[in-house]
């Protein structure tokens, strides 16, 4: 398939960039870097320390790394203004918040991490659905098609 038969919506380079958008892009981020660190620090603690079960500890390091994937990528997509990046950008906010439930439930240092983790997940929803970062990702609602049938 060429790119000609399934041409892309891109925003023009002479539109500027929505702040919000730069915003929503650097909190996505910020929690796949965030990913990437946890799960390289999980994982090294389970080759070199001494886990109860080494297996889990480097089965959640890598699946902490892969997982962080989805943001990077949302952040990339955002940067660049591609209209797909906003759903794995959402869905990667969604997918925290029951992280911060856990967290917050905790009794011990996890729940400032909570803390910060549904500031930076409420935010990055906020900015996403805002309509300013929808008109840059030029994405149009139902009933605004360029060409209706």
């Amino acid at each position: 398939m060429s790119a000609e038969q399934n041409p892309t919506r891109e925003t023009p380079d002479s539109e500027p960039r929505a702040g919000r958008l730069i915003a929503a892009a650097v909190l996505a981020g910020l929690e796949g870097l965030a990913l990437v660190v946890a799960g390289a620090w999980i994982l090294v603690l389970g080759l070199t320390g001494s886990p109860d079960d080494r297996e889990q500890a480097v089965t959640g390091g890598v699946t902490l790394i892969v997982l962080a994937l989805l943001p990077l990528l949302a952040a990339r997509g955002l940067l660049l203004r591609r209209s797909w990046s906003r759903g794995p950008a959402v869905i990667t906010q969604i997918m925290a918040l029951p992280v911060v439930y856990n967290l917050l439930q905790a009794d011990s240092m996890a729940i400032p991490g909570g803390i910060a983790l549904a500031v930076v997940a409420v935010a990055a929803l906020v900015l996403l659905v805002n309509p300013a970062t929808t008109r840059a990702l030029g994405i149009r609602g139902p009933g605004n098609a360029e060409n209706p049938k």
